[in-house]
């Protein structure tokens, strides 16, 4: 069957585009990242509608937001008759039913057995924040380690913890001190020039024979923050050991591991959490993004014992909001009853066509990802692994004037996380664009 999309009609971007655009000059706070100018209009399932009719085949799924894919039909369901019943009342000050049954269902499918808590955010950095502050209070240790290349977000608790780009830093000092940062286990460019199968994951013996000895107590650690895949800093997978390992370290010496499945959470990675992949139970896991289908929603999940703050301690005015609650538990059943388990299947598919690219054409550097947080690294030389960004933004501007929405991340990357509705229909279209930039790159390289 011949799909109606991708379809540009206009030059990019459009007439209508470009008012909104010349608009968003005059009006919009200049500080957020713009990949190209897109100005939405409207979305359904896996495409995306601009202001001036064009269509574009959604790779990017509201930056791993949208993964029952845009306005799926349960989801507007959802939120129309939970609207009509009730739209806010504080969770903070007063007792919400959908608080207290998402909060059930996110204690039941987030890893380990254990009796759980959780407390409700708007955010991403709200959940981090949130998972920072409990995690000292609980403690009462004041360091907290994370890692290069991290992204927790940009509100100043997160942002003490992120290290992914210096304008996210820049001009913002001092941020929150006793935050100690670390090489990740990104073995395609390891910090120490080893490999992972020699390595005996040397980053996390480092940790208990450097760092631990030299610089660092380890009884005033409070808590190490880990993205399970790192987002933003190029969507790295690390070896299954790399968790292992740091996991029985916070054993070691009694120290809270804190997994950020901000972005790697709820079905992306074709698991629920990608904390399943690598059979480890964190003491707190961050949620956000995927929880509810585009509402504002976050979740910090931490066992019965560690959530023991005193009343007062953390709140939310909007946090546990009835209508995001209700899309969540929607998005939650939707997730479990086959998104999940497509995103496993389309991604196994992906993976092993993007390996080929990489096998065909010397400027992808490294294939990689679970599920469908997937990614390309960019490099202008196989050997070298010098980074490309200007390569990389090159094949997304061309894939964007074709009609395919990517994301960058990391130095040299370009991401894949399209919503969990994917089609190998639809990941063919995308897969044969992402060639003809390819080869168009490499050309005008030439």
């Amino acid at each position: 069957m011949t799909k109606n999309y991708p379809c540009i009609r206009t030059k990019l971007p459009g007439p209508h585009a470009i008012q909104y655009l010349e608009k968003e000059k005059i009006f919009v706070s200049p500080s957020s990242t713009k990949s190209y100018p897109l100005v939405v209009k409207s979305a359904k399932g896996m495409v995306v509608t601009d202001v001036d009719n064009n269509t574009f085949l959604d790779f990017t799924a509201g930056v791993a937001v949208c993964n029952t894919g845009h306005n799926h039909d349960q989801i507007i369901s959802a939120i129309k008759s939970q609207s009509d019943t009730l739209i806010h009342m504080s969770g903070a000050d007063f007792y919400n039913p959908l608080h207290i049954v998402l909060a059930e269902k996110l204690s039941a499918i987030c890893p380990g057995p254990h009796a759980k808590k959780v407390f409700f955010g708007n955010s991403g950095a709200e959940s981090v924040e949130a998972a920072f502050k409990l995690a000292r209070y609980h403690t009462r240790r004041t360091i907290v380690i994370a890692f290069y290349h991290a992204f927790h977000g940009r509100t100043m608790g997160a942002l003490s913890l992120t290290n992914s780009k210096l304008n996210q830093r820049r001009h913002f000092l001092p941020l929150v001190p006793e935050v100690i940062h670390i090489p990740y286990a990104y073995c395609y460019r390891c910090h120490y020039g080893l490999t992972p199968d020699t390595c005996n994951m040397y980053c996390v013996s480092w940790i208990r024979e450097e760092l631990f000895k030299t610089k660092v107590p380890p009884e005033d650690v409070a808590a190490i923050f880990v993205e399970i895949i790192q987002g933003e800093g190029g969507y790295v997978v690390p070896p299954k050991e790399f968790h292992r390992a740091l996991y029985q370290l916070t054993r070691d010496f009694d120290i809270l591991y804190v997994a950020d499945e901000v972005q790697s959470g709820m079905g992306r990675t074709g698991k629920m959490f990608a904390s399943n992949h690598f059979d480890i139970v964190p003491d707190i896991i961050t949620v956000a993004k995927g929880i509810a289908s585009g509402l504002p929603l976050s979740a910090t999940v931490a066992s019965e014992k560690i959530m023991n703050w005193a009343p007062g301690s953390h709140a939310s005015t909007f946090g546990g909001n009835p209508v995001s609650c209700q899309a969540a538990l929607t998005t939650i059943k939707l997730l479990e009853d086959g998104l999940i388990d497509n995103a496993a299947k389309q991604g196994t598919y992906m993976i092993h066509e993007l390996k080929k690219l990489e096998r065909t054409y010397p400027i992808i550097g490294d294939a990689r990802g679970l599920g469908l947080m997937l990614a390309i690294e960019i490099v202008k030389d196989k050997e070298t692994r010098e980074y490309a960004p200007e390569e990389r933004d090159s094949i997304i501007q061309k894939a964007f004037s074709k009609g395919l929405l990517l994301l960058s991340c990391g130095r040299s990357t370009i991401r894949f996380c399209p919503p969990l509705i994917l089609s190998k229909d639809d990941a063919d279209i995308a897969l044969s664009i992402v060639e003809e930039c390819l080869k168009e790159t490499i050309q005008s390289k030439l």
